[in-house]
């Protein structure tokens, strides 16, 4: 699972800002099924940038937000720009285009989904 968390930021708080963010991301890569992340800044425009982590799935994410280091984080994650942000990949490619992967993980099962353990 992706977890995409875009930021407006204004030019005079980049540096609080990438302090922060940088904060949080070690944060969540401390918690258990965190596989990598990072922190972007769009090439066209300053002021947008990203903040970006790939978890084993969605349970483990959502857990991860109950961490104490990560709960310190909720002011810069609460900055960010109110739109979708947690993303279940479908399919993947390898350099040179092979498949590595495609399909959804989703259950038909109600009760794990309330239980975020799919």
């Amino acid at each position: 699972m992706l977890v995409l968390y875009r930021f407006a930021v204004d030019e005079r708080e980049t540096e609080d800002f990438s302090r922060d963010a940088e904060a949080a991301l070690a944060a969540l890569a401390a918690c258990e099924g965190y596989v990598r992340g990072g922190l972007a800044r769009a090439v066209d425009e300053d002021a947008t940038w990203l903040l970006w982590t790939e978890w084993t799935g969605v349970g483990v994410y959502r857990r991860a937000l109950s961490n104490y280091q990560v709960k310190m984080s909720t002011p810069l994650l609460s900055q960010a720009l109110p739109e979708a942000s947690g993303f279940e990949v479908l399919a993947e490619c390898a350099p040179g285009g092979e498949p590595v992967g495609s399909g959804s993980d989703r259950s038909d099962d109600p009760e794990a989904a309330r239980r975020g353990t799919r």
